[in-house]
């Protein structure tokens, strides 16, 4: 068994797929050498040759699939938005942080604590004991409390300030008042005991936390410690969902021919929970001028659409493409399912990921190419990949990686049914897909593992 955090392989040619923070923070247009992308020096794409005896996916005449191994796919994606120019930083609330990456360092704006505070509820007490008890006791949030004296105590609260020339704090169940009011110790008192003195955790102007740390819970709090109303990260993409198909319902049963749309409902909170701020989502059915207007006219960071990309006679995806003169950086991927899948760059900072239109087919290319891409602009680290053995053998495609819908039991993956192209009842059940390589995979062998969202982090803390 690997465990999480383990790398398990590289992606073709060697090359780790996974970008460094700093680079991904960096987002700025860079020349790239020839080749580079699959890209000719003119700038057209340039897939790799297929196999002996292989076949282009999709049978298409003008716009044939030429597709690249899944691990390609993935790389080109991470890689293709540091191509754009530089995003440039936002300054947001702390309740607006969550889920982003730090753009500038986390610095102390202050010492923790700011003075010397109680750690217990107790007495500070100043001397050996034991020690007359003031009447009038120290609670938090009070100014500065007067001084001690030898053989003086008063009662404090955890949290208030420490009176000057106190001694220790004595904790409530540790001393006891005699019949006099004297206050004796009922163990040893160690000399600034209980006593969280000024600037134990930080001072001001440590640094706390790095560029690119990503803003969690914990983070907000030792941002609000540390005294900051807001903090400078990287701001969140923008994207734009775009639904095709005149097929597709929005509400009821399906009947004579139609069915219910399932991507309009799962793909928006899923780009959530993957980082992006969804603008929009449209439906624009088999309408080839509004998929042009709607592209067009979009000021997204990414343009998802649904459908459309294979070599149907409403397919339009390829032919807008074209139209608009959009860079096509993947055309068909050598996965199962979602082979269909394409990533273009529709402006230097904007791109378009097209996916198929069959429900698990599309899981398939968000996290093929728009996971990786969102996680770039927003300046993520990628996660370690990590793999479990199989509980049972796994079918896989001759030449394509298959990615099937996974339970984790224990220390091993349960591999899960209904797992076809238009099926979602797999994935609904699952907690992560399993990278099946070609050839597919015996029982007990270790697979890299794709965490969905939800079942990392749970359901209430996608980042959304």
């Amino acid at each position: 068994m690997t465990a999480p955090g383990t790398r398990v392989g590289t992606s073709a040619g060697g090359t780790d797929d996974d970008l460094d923070v700093e680079e991904a923070l960096a987002l700025v247009r860079e020349p790239r050498e020839p080749g580079e992308f699959g890209e000719d020096t003119a700038g057209g794409h340039t897939p790799p040759p297929a196999a002996p005896g292989e076949h282009a996916h999709g049978g298409r005449s003008a716009h044939q699939h030429r597709a690249i191994p899944w691990p390609q796919a993935r790389e080109i994606a991470a890689r293709a938005a540091r191509s754009g120019a530089r995003r440039v930083p936002v300054s947001v609330s702390l309740a607006d942080a969550l889920g982003l990456a730090l753009a500038a360092p986390l610095d102390a704006l202050t010492d923790l604590p700011s003075f010397d505070t109680s750690a217990m509820d107790g007495w500070a007490v100043a001397g050996p004991g034991p020690w007359d008890v003031r009447e009038e006791g120290v609670l938090a949030g009070r100014t500065q409390p007067e001084p001690l004296t030898d053989g003086e105590a008063v009662q404090i609260a955890t949290g208030a300030r420490i009176p000057a020339d106190t001694t220790a704090v004595l904790r409530s169940e540790h001393g006891r008042i005699d019949t006099q009011g004297r206050l004796h110790p009922t163990r040893e008192v160690v000399h600034g005991q209980d006593i969280r003195p000024r600037g134990q955790e930080c001072r001001s102007g440590d640094q706390l936390l790095a560029v690119g740390t990503l803003v969690t819970p914990a983070v907000l709090g030792l941002a609000a410690a540390a005294g900051y109303d807001t903090v400078t990260v990287v701001p969140r993409p923008r994207a734009e969902v775009l639904i095709l198909g005149d097929e597709l319902l929005t509400e009821g049963l399906p009947h004579e021919g139609h069915i219910r749309d399932a991507l309009g409902p799962m793909l928006p909170p899923w780009l959530r929970a993957l980082g992006a701020e969804v603008t929009a989502v449209r439906r624009l059915g088999d309408d080839a001028k509004a998929l042009y207007k709607a592209i067009t006219s979009s000021s997204a960071d990414l343009i998802v659409t649904t459908g459309g990309t294979a070599s149907g006679p409403v397919d339009h995806v390829h032919p807008t493409l074209e139209r608009i003169g959009a860079e096509l950086l993947v055309d068909g991927v050598k996965v199962r399912p979602g082979h269909p899948m394409l990533l273009a760059r529709t402006q230097p900072n904007q791109h378009l990921v097209g996916l198929p239109g069959n429900p698990l087919a599309a899981v398939s290319g968000l996290l093929t190419l728009a996971e990786p891409l969102l996680r770039t602009l927003a300046a993520h680290p990628a996660p370690e990949p990590y793999a479990l053995p199989l509980a049972e053998a796994a079918h896989g495609h001759p030449y394509d990686t298959r990615l099937i819908p996974v339970v984790l039991r224990g220390d091993v993956a349960v591999p899960l049914h209904y797992n076809g192209p238009a099926m979602l009842r797999g994935i609904a059940a699952a907690d992560a897909l399993a990278v099946v390589p070609p050839g597919g995979a015996q029982r007990g062998e270790e697979t890299e593992l794709l965490d969905l969202p939800w079942a990392a982090a749970g359901i209430g803390v996608c980042f959304t």
